[in-house]
This record gives structure tokens, C-alpha cells and sequence, in this order.
């Protein structure tokens, strides 16, 4: 009983200013100081619904803070296409050639999947975390963090919570809340790659496969796999309404 009283005394929970690094750390991995291009696969199942399977190619400038998701399959989505500039987020739809501003809880090509889902995480500068507790989830040990939106920082969900891994400090699981304290998504991110980058001069961290849960309309999920990633520079036209337009001829 004494050595567990002294190890609980010698056991504190992180301060205001580590949970913070530990948010930059989730931050700095995912970005990148050049472009990043990347194919991914989605797969989408609904309750009572057939499968649905898409693919689409994302581009993001992070050193800009702007991002491109372009669906590419199957036909009847091709050519739809996502712009993420100025902190705004456009739609464009080609079957009737028109632009539309979307909130950040857009579903990205009527899928599970919302912007925050492709783009560079930016989880220290939205948000303020406390600290919840040390918990196990499967066979990893975690910390448990809740983090609460910045006062004029618009996001999908205002209230977050976060597992992260404390041998690598990647996200394992995330819950997102409305204002209302509902559970809207849980998300799993099972395994984690990396890739060097040279305008970086460091690694790139990316998850193999993203899998989100719909906590309101449920039996529907969604299954995101990176396919693959290219950190080359890339063409300044494709952040623009015209290089989105052009696809869709």
C-alpha cells in the first residue's frame, strides 16, 4: 500500500504546456513545409444501402494553408471537386458547372468523410486541451485528452476527444462532439506511415487507413485508405477554381 501511495504521488498529470506540445507534436508530423499529393480509396456503407467505393486525389499546400480533393471514380462523381482556401471551403459540383461555399462539417462527396479528414492537422492552434486520464486501449497505453474549440475558430465540432499513443504520441482515436455534448463520429486510426520529405528535412507522418463511425445515423461507416503519396512540389494552378473547372471537360 505505501509504494503504491508513493508512486501516486510521484505520478502527475501533464501540465497546461505539455498537452499543448503534445497537440504540436500530432500537428508538426502531419505537415508538411512543401505540397503533399496523395490517391486515396473510400469506401462507404450505409445502412440498407449498397456499398459504395470512390476515388479521389488530394492536393495541399500547407506552407498556404490550401487544399484540393478531386473525386476521380466512379464516373458519376468524377470531376466533383473541393477547394479549401482563404479559410473557406468551396464545392464544386460539374453537373451544373456552379461553385457552392460549404460548412466544415461537409460530408466530402456525400460520404462520411469531412475536410479535416485529408487536410494538415491544426489541432494546438484551434484548440485548448485538458487532461483526462491514462487509460489502455487494446494493447496500447494512451492519454486520454478533451479539447474545447478557441473562441472565433470555426470547425466541424467544438468539442474533441482525443487517445493518443504515449510510446509515439500518434492519434489512435478521436470522438467528436456537438455543442450540444452529443457523440456525432468516432474515428480509429489503426496503423500509421511515414515518408521523408525533403523541403521538410524531416518526416512526414500519415495513417495507413482511417476508419470513421457515424454515432447518429448508425450502421453507417466510412473506410479512407492513403494509397499513395508524393511530397514533390506541385503545380500553383492546382489550388485555383480554374484547375478544378478544367478537370470536369
Amino acid at each position: 500500500m505505501l509504494a503504491l501511495f508513493i508512486a501516486t504521488l510521484a505520478w502527475a498529470a501533464p501540465s497546461s504546456d505539455e498537452l499543448v506540445g503534445m497537440l504540436k507534436v500530432v500537428d508538426d508530423r502531419q505537415q508538411n513545409n512543401g505540397d503533399w499529393r496523395s490517391l486515396v480509396y473510400i469506401e462507404q456503407k450505409e445502412k440498407d444501402k449498397s456499398d459504395l467505393a470512390y476515388q479521389a486525389a488530394i492536393y495541399r499546400r500547407d506552407a498556404d494553408d490550401k487544399l484540393v480533393i478531386l473525386f476521380l471514380k466512379p464516373q458519376a462523381e468524377a470531376g466533383k471537386g473541393y477547394l479549401r482556401a482563404d479559410s473557406n471551403l468551396f464545392m464544386f459540383d460539374p453537373t451544373v458547372g456552379k461553385w457552392e461555399r460549404r460548412t466544415e462539417r461537409e460530408r466530402i462527396g456525400g460520404t462520411g468523410s469531412q475536410r479535416q479528414d485529408f487536410d494538415q492537422s491544426r489541432l494546438a492552434d484551434e484548440y485548448a486541451p485538458t487532461f483526462v486520464a491514462e487509460e489502455k486501449l487494446g494493447q496500447y497505453t494512451v492519454n486520454r485528452i478533451k479539447l474545447a474549440v478557441k473562441a472565433g475558430i470555426d470547425v466541424a465540432y467544438p468539442v474533441v476527444e482525443l487517445w493518443l499513443d504515449k510510446a509515439t504520441g500518434n492519434v489512435l482515436k478521436r470522438q467528436d462532439f456537438a455543442e450540444s455534448g452529443r457523440l456525432m463520429r468516432t474515428t480509429y486510426y489503426p496503423a500509421w506511415n511515414k515518408l521523408y520529405s525533403e523541403s521538410k528535412k524531416a518526416e512526414v507522418y500519415f495513417p495507413k487507413e482511417v476508419w470513421i463511425y457515424d454515432e447518429v445515423e448508425k450502421g453507417n461507416q466510412t473506410k479512407v485508405v492513403i494509397q499513395e503519396v508524393d511530397l514533390k512540389p506541385l503545380d500553383p494552378n492546382i489550388f485555383t477554381k480554374a484547375w478544378l473547372e478544367s478537370k470536369s471537360r
